[in-house]
């Protein structure tokens, strides 16, 4: 079998697993619309390539996915240098995105940390302090949902092992949730 067929073979097996959480998708999606709709914002964070799917998906709500509607406030917490290394040098790195979380977020707000092991230090900070202001935390996770699933306050696990695939997952879930939220919006505005 070549490394397309193996790769594709496996891709389709793990999409299986992702038929399951569509309620969960729907769950979550309506959570970030009521955030939005009382004034919140959606806060994205993650390390490497969670983290450009942090980018893509804060993307997609500000600029749009499908429709013309109205721009959607979403901060991905992994684009300010300055501020990444600042933190990490002054604190540690594990305080990155709960230092920003500290500064930006609100109770009216949703935050979503994207970690393929679930165990990532940096986001299960930002999950705590984003929790001990009142907001609503969504994890993204893979593998058995690690620390990140078990804190958060609901959790879109793609039960992989194999990293390429729980990040194609994720971020197939994440545009659903765009899809979902912005035909929300775009009906409403």
């Amino acid at each position: 079998m070549s490394v397309f067929q193996k790769s594709l073979n496996h891709h389709l097996s793990t999409f299986e697993q992702v038929k399951k959480l569509e309620t969960q998708v729907e769950t979550v999606a309506k959570i970030m619309i009521q955030s939005l709709e009382r004034g919140g914002k959606i806060l994205w964070c993650g390390n490497g390539g969670s983290a450009a799917d942090s980018q893509h998906l804060a993307a997609e709500l500000i600029g749009r996915f499908t429709r013309e509607r109205r721009a959607l406030p979403a901060i991905a917490l992994t684009t300010d240098s300055s501020i990444l290394t600042a933190v990490a040098n002054d604190y540690q790195y594990e305080r990155i995105f709960s230092r920003q979380v500290e500064g930006l977020c609100t109770k009216l707000d949703v935050l979503v940390g994207i970690s393929t092991s679930g165990q990532s230090p940096n986001v299960i900070e930002a999950i705590r302090s984003a929790k001990n202001i009142g907001a609503q935390t969504i994890a993204f996770t893979g593998r058995d949902g690690g620390l990140a699933a078990q804190i958060a306050d609901f959790s879109l696990n793609v039960a992989e092992k194999d990293t390429a695939r729980i990040q194609e997952a994720h971020i197939f879930l994440g545009h659903v949730l765009c899809d979902l939220i912005e035909a929300h919006f775009a009906a409403h505005d």
